[in-house]
């Protein structure tokens, strides 16, 4: 059994890797569920402090993933209606279009368009919208970064274990 549980935390923990870029799959949440089942082996000893911080941890990073971009956007200049923009290519992004980027290339592209086009509608400057929307991009790679190496700090804790 305890093998069956140590492929399946790894599976997992890839899975955790590769959702940290790929919009459809929750990152976090599933390299925390890996370690979760990596604990219940004899072969990692995971405490349970440690499984309730980590899981506090991938909750605030997923939300902190799609807050960010907005954030960003403001910290950039961007008026509420970049911001909006911005948080409704994030939605655009989850579902897709038929028109457009869907998949990694969406969730950098839609939020980058929202923003752009939300600012331009209230302040009609070009340069101060682009301004905007590289912020939602900016928050968009510092989440994508974030979500990364906590996936991979996860994957590292159980390779160390079992090492």
């Amino acid at each position: 059994m305890d093998i069956l549980l140590l492929i399946l935390a790894f599976l997992c923990l890839a899975l955790g890797v590769a959702g940290s870029i790929l919009p459809a799959l929750p990152g976090p949440p599933l390299a925390w569920l890996g370690l979760l089942l990596a604990g219940f082996t004899h072969y990692v000893d995971v405490s349970t402090t440690v499984l309730i911080a980590t899981a506090c941890l991938a909750a605030v990073i997923t939300v902190l993933d799609y807050v960010v971009p907005s954030l960003t956007t403001k910290h950039f200049g961007g008026t509420k209606y970049g911001v909006w923009g911005c948080n409704i290519g994030l939605v655009v992004s989850l579902f897709g279009l038929p028109i457009g980027p869907t998949g990694l290339l969406g969730v950098a592209f839609w939020p980058f368009v929202g923003a752009l086009v939300g600012e331009y509608i209230m302040v009609k400057d070009l340069r101060a919208a682009l301004r905007a929307a590289c912020g939602a991009f900016v928050g968009f790679l510092c989440g994508t970064v974030i979500k990364i190496a906590f996936c991979v700090a996860l994957l590292v804790v159980v390779i160390i274990e079992l090492v």
